[in-house]
């Protein structure tokens, strides 16, 4: 038997098939070939068209078809990750009333951070462990604020996720793990968070029905089987959001555990045990894929938007060079970039800079003295640095890691900056050959009991690990430099 992972991101959609009894990725495809657009009306938004994924959901789905040749009658499951905290509101007859906010927009931060005052900060952290902040949550009442006829018309609001699991099967639901991730979950009580549903002035009527993150969820109907490719009735058996899915992806599920990625925002991810928040909410904690009302398992969550889109935006805005070209411009400039300092903070709101958005900065150029290769360097440390600020926020909260583990993938491809990461933070890090389209693929096996948590992972396979080097001093005065360039704008 066989089952599909897709993984439903910001640039891009992605689909893996996993042999049931291996445990191991067949293949995989994605769609488009080019980074997905986004809508920018206002500095600051940033909306997708819901349609345009359910379009490279089936288009990611026909490649895989082909690569793989296998008879799809085999397929009994799919799992699906999505891009975390997005807005997608459908009326009753399941029409999508406008583009989704996404993650990256900022509109709704002023909104939560009323809430959060107006609610009280204990309350607010005690009970969802975060601010209502840049939420899925506020964004909702910005749209009840500005579009109040449009409001008037919904019927159910989803994550991404819950939306391409409504276009598979035609059923409306969702998770605890998600609802967390939208501030609508109240962890003091077990519940939908009433008190800011309330505060919000939104009907309990609008939460989906709430399934279990590993269970047999829906089935695709023959509608969706027609426009896909697939057999009608193939159980849709597993969902969460990108972070909690890549954590899974990498078998990071029990506490003290850390998963890290690095694609258009860096994320680093930790597991604990304890019902923990950051005083500040410039880390935020949710229900991981495995947490339920008897098991605390939490995700403790650091965000870097401006990662790897900033390193995109370097190699566009240079417009000669390839990414390993720019690693050994990069490698060829001492440690700290002979004094040039990168923030990367430039698209949206930073939670861990308490929802500034600063926009990125580059300080002390010096046009006698920097090049390309000092650029390079510098984009690639401030990335770094900002991880090392977040983690140290982590550590407050008792999260130490031994290890960290990431897929070889997007930024995590650079030997330079998996050196740089290792040095600075001086923690290990392990790559292994597996993404999230991958790791939702594992998750459907596991939710139609295919397998389970302790063989789930057979297939996984650790393919690099990167020391922290020694003499690492360099590394340290580095960051500082960073650090009291940030401190200079905050």
């Amino acid at each position: 038997m066989y089952f599909i992972g897709y993984d439903l991101g910001s640039s891009s959609f992605k689909a893996a098939l996993l042999d049931g009894k291996t445990g191991k990725t067949i293949t995989s495809a994605q769609y488009p070939d080019q980074e997905m657009s986004m809508l920018a009306h206002q500095a600051g938004w940033a909306e997708q068209d819901p349609q345009k994924w359910w379009d490279a959901c089936k288009k990611a789905t026909a490649r895989l078809l082909k690569k793989a040749n296998i008879d799809p009658k085999k397929i009994k499951g799919i799992g699906i990750s999505y891009q975390m905290h997005g807005l997608v509101v459908l009326d009753k007859k399941g029409k999508v009333l406008r583009p989704s906010i996404i993650w990256c927009d900022s509109r709704a931060v002023p909104i939560g951070n009323q809430a959060f005052d107006e609610l009280g900060g204990e309350k607010c952290l005690s009970h969802l462990l975060n601010s209502p902040g840049n939420f899925t949550a506020s964004k909702l009442k910005w749209v009840k604020e500005n579009e109040p006829d449009l409001f008037a018309q919904i019927d159910k609001f989803m994550l991404p996720g819950d939306y391409l699991n409504y276009k598979l099967s035609g059923d409306t639901n969702t998770t605890i793990s998600g609802l967390s991730e939208g501030m609508f979950w109240d962890f003091k009580k077990g519940q939908i968070a009433d008190f800011l549903m309330e505060h919000y002035g939104f009907s309990e009527d609008l939460v989906p029905d709430i399934v279990p993150t590993f269970s047999i969820q829906s089935s695709l109907n023959a509608a969706a089987a027609k426009e896909i490719g697939l057999p009608k009735g193939i159980k849709i058996c597993y969902r969460a959001g990108d972070q909690p899915n890549n954590a899974l992806s990498l078998n990071v599920l029990n506490a003290g555990e850390v998963a890290a990625t690095a694609g258009t925002s860096g994320v680093v991810y930790g597991v604990s045990d304890q019902v923990k928040y950051d005083p500040q909410s410039r880390v935020n904690t949710f229900a991981h894929v495995n947490h339920t009302t008897e098991l605390d398992r939490l995700g403790i969550l650091l965000c870097i938007n401006g990662t790897g889109i900033s390193n995109a935006w370097l190699k566009r805005t240079l417009g000669k060079y390839d990414y390993p070209q720019m690693n050994e411009l990069a490698a060829k400039v001492p440690v700290g970039s002979d004094g040039l300092v990168m923030l990367p903070f430039g698209n949206g709101a930073e939670r861990v800079l308490g929802n500034a958005d600063p926009g990125a900065q580059l300080i002390n150029l010096n046009f006698n003295i920097h090049d390309e290769g000092h650029l390079c360097r510098a984009v690639q440390e401030g990335i770094v640095f900002s991880f090392q600020y977040g983690l140290e926020i982590m550590g407050k909260m008792g999260l130490k890691p031994k290890v960290m583990r990431a897929g070889h993938a997007n930024m995590f491809l650079s030997p330079l900056f998996r050196q740089l990461l290792a040095n600075t933070s001086g923690i290990p890090i392990e790559l292994y050959n597996t993404d999230g389209a991958t790791g939702a693929a594992i998750g459907a096996a596991i939710g139609y009991g295919a397998t389970d948590f302790e063989n789930a992972f057979d297939g996984l396979e650790v393919i690099g690990t990167t020391e922290p080097e020694k003499g690492s001093d360099a590394y340290c005065a580095a960051y500082g430099k960073w650090l009291d360039a940030l401190k200079a704008f905050f």
